[in-house]
């Protein structure tokens, strides 16, 4: 498990507000378990945390394709009278299952060695 304060301290996120940080690490957590059942993950030994630094990249890539499935891009423009938030859509962003997949698998390999060979 990786706590909300790491992720904020130490990975220095931002995206990911207290309320969906459980949610968004559990998600990572249990892709980064699979990806350890199908292939073999090492952690380099000059990235500290390697496995924790992970997990908050991959639960980011996870918040942002579930953001932008949602028709949810980064905020473009937000009004206090009425409070009102409009989000820039997701125009060329590939969403299909393979690109949301593939975001998830390069956010994990930027901290974490995976091996999908054979031998």
């Amino acid at each position: 498990m990786v706590p909300y304060e790491f992720y904020l301290a130490a990975y220095r996120g931002g995206s990911i507000s207290a309320q969906d940080w459980p949610t968004a690490e559990r998600e990572a957590c249990a892709t980064l378990a699979r990806y350890k059942r199908l292939y073999t993950v090492t952690a380099p030994s000059d990235i500290v945390d390697a496995e924790s630094m992970a997990v908050c990249a991959m639960a980011e890539a996870l918040v942002f394709n579930a953001q932008a499935e949602a028709g949810q891009g980064a905020v473009s423009s937000a009004s206090i009278g009425s409070v009102s938030t409009s989000y820039a859509g997701a125009s060329g962003v590939d969403m299909s299952a393979k690109a949301q997949a593939k975001r998830v698998y390069n956010a994990c390999a930027l901290y974490l060695d995976i091996y999908r060979g054979c031998g």
